[in-house]
């Protein structure tokens, strides 16, 4: 697949008398690997959102897979891209395999129900991110940080050229963290699936992404590699740390100066 998976232009997004976003303008080429970093409140999950087609925005055009967003059905915005949000809900008892399963639902025949290909992609998605010892489990009854590797799955399971993702390690310990980026970069790199990712640790963002985009009131303030985002001026400015204190290293890799 070639060409744009995602479009904005012009995108500003207005909550009363504030711009969440303002302005943007932001393309992203099929099978790219993003991470959209920034402060709080920088406009980041908004952007999301709105790439999702789950928040409509104030002006501005977007377009998925080089069509309007506006003019795509909920079910064919759900062929096209998967959503791992930071929680959720689970407001009935869900097996594990039931979640993942939700994946399936845009590819499913409403009069016949799962077919086998059906199955096999639920086995493969659990199985990929390394949850089989989960399966039977209540959901309601994981941690939040094994709920967040089922939603994983259950995006892995849609089987979408496109996945988003909402701060997919928050809840994560550190071998999980490392392991969830890995994967991404297996579902990018082998699958070609364009991944981008909202994403607090900037040495996660450096080390598993080639491409940053930095946000910061709504604005986009600086989109490239990893070197040419976060330098010593930017880091201050946005994040309030002394540059001093960290160095990106020969892999892209943050890491607190001896």
């Amino acid at each position: 697949m070639t060409g744009a998976a995602i479009r904005l232009t012009g995108v500003d997004v207005r909550y009363r008398d504030r711009l969440a976003l303002d302005g943007v303008d932001l393309a992203i080429e099929a099978g790219e690997r993003v991470a959209l970093i920034g402060g709080n409140g920088a406009g980041k999950s908004t952007l999301l959102r709105v790439v999702a087609g789950t928040l409509a925005p104030s002006a501005g055009h977007v377009e998925l897979l080089e069509q309007p967003l506006a003019a795509l059905s909920r079910m064919a915005i759900a062929r096209r891209l998967g959503v791992v949000p930071q929680a959720a809900a689970l407001p009935f008892a869900t097996r594990v395999e039931e979640v993942v399963g939700l994946g399936r639902i845009p590819h499913e025949d409403p009069f016949r129900g799962p077919r086998p290909a059906d199955h096999a992609a639920i086995r493969s998605a659990i199985d990929r991110v390394g949850i089989g010892d989960l399966v039977g489990r209540d959901a309601r009854e994981l941690s939040l940080g094994e709920r967040q590797l089922v939603l994983i799955a259950m995006a892995i399971a849609q089987d979408t050229p496109i996945l988003l993702l909402d701060e997919p390690t928050v809840h994560l310990d550190l071998r999980h963290q490392v392991a969830a980026m890995e994967l991404l970069v297996g579902l990018n790199e082998r699958d070609g699936m364009t991944v981008v990712a909202v994403l607090h640790d900037l040495g996660m963002a450096a080390h598993f992404f080639g491409r940053l985009v930095l946000l910061e009131r709504g604005r986009i303030i600086a989109d490239g590699s990893p070197a040419e985002v976060l330098t010593p001026e930017r880091i201050r400015g946005v994040f309030g740390v002394d540059p001093a204190l960290i160095r990106l290293g020969p892999q892209g890799v943050l890491t607190s100066r001896p």
